[in-house]
């Protein structure tokens, strides 16, 4: 067994691991790790969304030309334009990048991470778009709250998580 020391040196090891898999942006038919539902739908990645939920948002940003996913994740200008609307801040955190991207373990793609991805989800907790389970830990559920401001946002539907 091995602890890694803090969150900076886990988002490096992420992102290094990113690079290791063969057509990492493409989909996989088979899952590499089966993971209970819930889990697999929604729930945190140190601190920003994983899951189909994380996927879905990426996806989202994407489409729109919110975020870069080729290579390095990069924000556009129009996705600093919108995490701006958006109440999702991208000052202060010392050195953190703005993007960046994380090997989600149940999707085996990579989802946003960085300020951007821990800002948004920060804000989606505060304002009870999701929530954890009764239980706690790092699944969470969309509220109806949640389901009406990610395809306001992002033009997702509760489909591409569920």
């Amino acid at each position: 067994y091995v602890r890694i020391a803090d969150a900076a040196t886990a988002r490096l090891v992420d992102e290094l691991a990113s690079y290791a898999v063969p057509d990492r942006d493409g989909a996989h038919s088979v899952p590499v790790v089966a993971a209970p539902d819930p889990l697999a739908r929604a729930r945190t990645c140190y601190d920003h969304f994983a899951g189909r939920l994380g996927m879905a948002v990426t996806d989202a940003m994407g489409r729109r030309g919110l975020l870069r996913t080729e290579g390095v994740f990069e924000l556009t200008e129009d996705g600093r334009a919108w995490c701006a609307a958006a109440g999702v801040a991208l000052t202060g955190h010392g050195r953190r990048p703005p993007a960046s991207s994380c090997l989600d373990w149940t999707e085996r793609r990579r989802h946003l991470g960085g300020l951007a991805g821990a800002r948004l989800c920060a804000r989606a907790l505060e304002e009870q778009w999701v929530v954890r389970p009764a239980g706690g830990g790092r699944g969470l559920e969309v509220t109806a709250a949640g389901e009406r401001a990610f395809e306001d946002l992002l033009g997702i539907t509760p489909e591409a998580w569920r």
